[in-house]
């Protein structure tokens, strides 16, 4: 069955183009008046403008024609062109994760986005994106392999309380930020006289109410602050609109999972084409024993916008039901731990700098004493993360390690702040490097012992102060054979 995109592709395909007849025309807007002497006039000036406009669009249009989608019974096909023809074909079989995304903008034109993605290609990007009806997105998305209601396995969707969690627990000031500078990018002028004058209303309030504190906070320290708090928010809430609404369901071969309040996302992903299993934490879940499962999988989310969550938030006892498909079973205990004599391994950056940077604030201080206020301050606020980093270590050095099983591997280690428990099969580990310091190699015989699992890219997972024995014997059960 063939189709055509949504009539709205016309506008994208001319819009190449379009963009050179904005000036011109602004200049004629500029001198229009409404009255027939001033259409007469404008029409008269502007005409051929108006013929390159009615030409670019004609362009658009007959490139919109000669662009068809067909489906067959086990593949896609994608035809483009109107001289050169391109075609790009797809195998059901080899798709893993097909993607229909209606935003709210496409709501009052029934507008669908299907983005189809594979295991091909070295770049995050989508191998197929098409703009559909809704009608014919509908067609087309019956003949993808979907989930056989026979054979669905019970998963239980998560709560309103969880999606709430995990959008507090994963929402940053620094991605509120982004969302701000990219209004500002994008917004020009206005978004620019808007940001200065609440950020002058922020630094001038902050100033009168740290006037009576008796420590004083610099009034753009507390400017900063204030702004990045507001920045966390917004990030928080546009977390609750992307993963409001959570459904997953699956079969032996399927997994469906849906979100989003305004703007709602249906994935289909091809089981057999998950690369690993991703359970990640921060201090505090790791203390509740709550987790939030990943996977990865090309074309679920790979975009900066999303993250690839299976699970927004779960106690990680119930973790078993339901997931054994995806090799997460309940109780799941490690076979090689690190050492604990390894805590200076886990701990030296964070812990030297915490040591460090109040005696180099006040060194600073006292360079520059006009700013003395503002450094002492910016000293302090750098040394809780360090701090905080110190303890996110040490728990890591208790809770890392690895398991072997038959055919899996189970990683758990620590990247910067958070906690990853990585759930994987053996066939998908492409490279084990075991590295040693000097030190470690005369002294403590200890080794940092990292996988580089195969995905859409390449990820390193690594465990420090492995006792090198058992590093050696891990890569041989392996199948590597280690130096």
């Amino acid at each position: 069955m063939t189709y055509h995109e949504h009539p709205l592709r016309v506008l994208r395909y001319s819009m190449r183009n379009l963009w050179l007849l904005i000036f011109p025309l602004l200049r004629g807007f500029s001198v229009f008046h409404f009255d027939p002497e001033g259409i007469y006039q404008w029409v008269r000036g502007a005409w051929a403008d108006i013929v390159i406009l009615i030409a670019i669009l004609v362009f658009g249009f007959v490139r919109w024609y000669c662009t068809q989608v067909e489906v067959s019974s086990s593949s896609v096909t994608y035809r483009e062109g109107v001289i050169f023809k391109v075609v790009t074909e797809i195998p059901f079989r080899n798709i893993s994760v097909t993607t229909a995304e209606i935003p709210a903008y496409l709501l009052p034109f029934r507008g669908v986005r299907l983005c189809f993605d594979t295991r091909a290609g070295f770049f995050r990007t989508t191998d197929l994106k098409l703009l559909m009806t809704k009608r014919h997105s509908l067609s087309i998305l019956e003949n993808i392999p979907d989930i056989n209601v026979k054979n669905k396995q019970d998963i239980q969707d998560p709560s309103g309380l969880s999606v709430l969690l995990f959008s507090l627990f994963f929402s940053s000031g620094f991605s509120g930020a982004v969302y701000i500078a990219t209004f500002f990018i994008k917004g020009g002028d206005i978004a620019y006289d808007l940001i200065m004058l609440s950020l002058n209303t922020i630094a001038e309030t902050t100033e009168k109410i740290t006037s009576n504190f008796i420590l004083k906070i610099p009034g753009a320290a507390l400017a900063a602050g204030t702004f990045f708090l507001a920045a966390w928010f917004l990030s928080f809430l546009v977390n609750i609109q992307r993963y409001s609404r959570f459904r997953i369901n699956c079969d032996e071969k399927v997994l469906n999972v849906t979100c989003g309040l305004f703007n709602r996302r249906s994935y289909r992903i091809n089981l057999d084409h998950i690369n690993f299993t991703d359970l990640r934490q921060n201090l505090i879940m790791k203390m509740s024993g709550i987790v939030t499962v990943n996977i990865s999988c090309a074309g679920y989310g790979t975009s900066s916008q999303h993250m690839p969550v299976l699970l927004p938030v779960r106690l990680e006892k119930n973790l078993g039901k339901g997931l054994e498909r995806l090799g997460l079973f309940s109780g799941m205990k490690l076979d090689f731990k690190p050492r604990l004599s390894g805590w200076w391994n886990y701990v030296w950056i964070p812990f030297l700098s915490a040591v460090f940077v109040l005696p180099l604030s006040d060194s600073a201080a006292k360079l520059f004493p006009r700013v003395s206020e503002l450094i002492h301050f910016a000293g302090i606020m750098f040394m809780i993360p360090a701090v905080w980093l110190v303890a996110v270590k040490t728990v890591a050095l208790f809770t890392s390690g690895i398991s072997l099983y038959e055919d899996k591997i189970l990683i758990r280690c620590s990247k910067w702040t958070s906690f990853h428990t990585v759930a994987a099969d053996r066939e998908n580990i492409v490279k084990i490097d075991i590295m040693q310091s000097p030190f470690q190699r005369f002294l403590s015989h200890k080794c940092c012992l990292s996988f580089w699992l195969c995905g859409e890219g390449v990820t390193k997972y690594s465990v420090r102060a492995i006792d090198l024995k058992d590093a050696v014997r891990i890569a041989r059960l392996l199948g590597y054979r280690p130096d």
